[in-house]
Order: structure tokens, then sequence, then C-alpha cells
């Protein structure tokens, strides 16, 4: 390519960014390091608290050792399998519920917008309240324990579960449904065999996924008196028992990992 004559029409300047996009980057820019600084003066943070911070830690972890192992089966196995059943049957629950508002939030399937509006309110609903804050509601109603965490597990999980279901089926393949619906099947064997097999694969995904997250959220919701081991750790941080607190993160570590490693293998059978 030839060079251009100095002061010739032909002479350009490459530019990355045009003015406008220049502008917004820094328009960006500004308002996340304005929103840093704001946060950082709201929060009030004690410089002194940072410094002693890790003769803390270290001394945190000095009480927890010797970790006391007869504790585990005094008070924590009892609340381990509690916690999973928590985890389970909130999933089964909220599954319950999600597919059929998931089901009314997909424009393709059902094409009215009042109901797809108001079902995709209901999944809002439930993902804007913290399953906390849904145990503490349910306490209200079923009193302290098991029930209550089992609830706040379901109706938190409907929101994620049914926004998924819902977009995955919007996403699918108009090829198979068309195909269906010209040789006039009903309604019912379009989504069984127009819809459902193409969105099997991510159901199974998000409904392992969802289980996964259930099982760590499950774990401190006895925190609040919903259940599950989070009491055990409560009553163990009550009395300063550091040494029994070390034995219900070990354990609660152990279970999350555990699942993990069941969440993949089942997924890599099923998918």
């Amino acid at each position: 390519m030839s060079a251009a004559l100095p002061g010739t029409a032909a002479e350009r300047e490459w530019v990355r960014h045009t003015p406008e996009q220049r502008i917004l980057r820094f328009g960006f820019y500004f308002v996340c390091v304005a929103a840093v600084v704001w946060s950082l003066k709201t929060i009030e943070i004690i410089p002194e608290f940072l410094y002693d911070a890790p003769a803390q830690l270290k001394d945190f972890f000095v009480r927890m050792w010797p970790m006391d192992a007869a504790y585990y089966p005094k008070s924590v196995h009892g609340a381990l399998i509690e916690t999973l059943n928590i985890a389970t049957l909130g999933t089964l629950i909220c599954l319950a519920f999600a597919l059929p508002v998931g089901i009314l939030s997909a424009r393709n399937l059902v094409p009215f917008w009042p109901i797809n509006l108001a079902a995709k309110f209901v999944l809002v609903a439930s993902r804007s309240v913290n399953t906390l804050v849904w145990a503490l509601l349910f306490i209200g109603i079923f009193g302290p324990g098991a029930l209550a965490g089992t609830m706040a597990i379901a109706f938190r999980s409907v929101g994620f579960v049914g926004k998924l279901f819902g977009e995955a089926l919007e996403e699918s393949h108009r090829g198979p449904v068309e195909a269906l619906t010209a040789t006039g099947a009903s309604k019912a064997s379009i989504f069984l065999k127009g819809y459902w097999p193409q969105v099997k694969p991510a159901f199974w995904s998000i409904a392992l996924f969802r289980w996964d997250i259930n099982v760590r959220e499950s774990a401190v919701l006895g925190l609040v008196g919903a259940g599950g081991i989070g009491m055990a750790m409560d009553t163990a941080m009550n009395l300063f028992r550091w040494d029994q607190v070390a034995v219900v993160l070990s354990a609660v570590f152990v279970v999350v990992i555990a699942a993990e490693v069941a969440v993949t293998l089942i997924r890599r059978r099923l998918i």
C-alpha cells in the first residue's frame, strides 16, 4: 500500500473509538469509580479492624483445632441428613410449581401477554426475596423447624427454575412443532413430542443445578431456626465451642463436594 502524501485528502488517522464511544466509556468508568468511592465512604470501614484481622484470623483457627470429633454423631449427623432432606424435598416441590409457571411465561406456548406478565411476576417475586427472608416468613406461619426451611427452599427456587425453563421453551426450534401442528396433533401431543424433547436436557440440567444450590442454601437456614445443620452450627457458636464449629463446617464442606460430584455423574448419565 503506497504511503499518502502529507497534506493530501488520502492521509487518514485510524481511531479505535468514535467520539461518542469515548464519551460513553468515560462516563461508564466515571460512574464505576464514583460508586466505589461512595460505597467505601458509606460502609465506614474501620482501619483498626483491618490491621488486627490477620491476628484474629490466626486465633480463630487455633481455637478450632483440634476438632471435637465426638460432636458429629451426637448433633451433626442427624442435622446433616435433615439438611439434605430439606434441599431434596424443597427442590421437588419447586419443580411442581415452576414447570406450569414456566410454561405460562413462554410466549410461544401461551400467546396471551396478560398471562405471560402474571407468570413472570410470580417468577420475579420468587427470586427477589432471599431464602433466609422466605424462611423467616414461613417460620411465622409454620413455626421453627424443617417444614419452614423446606417451603423457603421451594418458593425461592420457583423463580430460578421457572425462568430458565420458560426461556428454554421460547428458544426451541419451530420445525418439529409446525410439523405436528400440520398433522392436527393435540396441544398436549405438540408439547410432549415437539417441545419436551428439545428442552429435556436443559430441564434436567436446571433441576440438578438448583438442587446443588439448595444443598448449600439449606445449610444456613438453621441460623434463623428453619432446621438443618445450621441449627447445630448456631448452637456451637453461641457456646463459643469453635472446635465444634469446625466439625460442622467440615461436614458441610464434604457434603457440598459430594453433591457436586453426584450432580456431575447424574447429569452425565441423563444428558
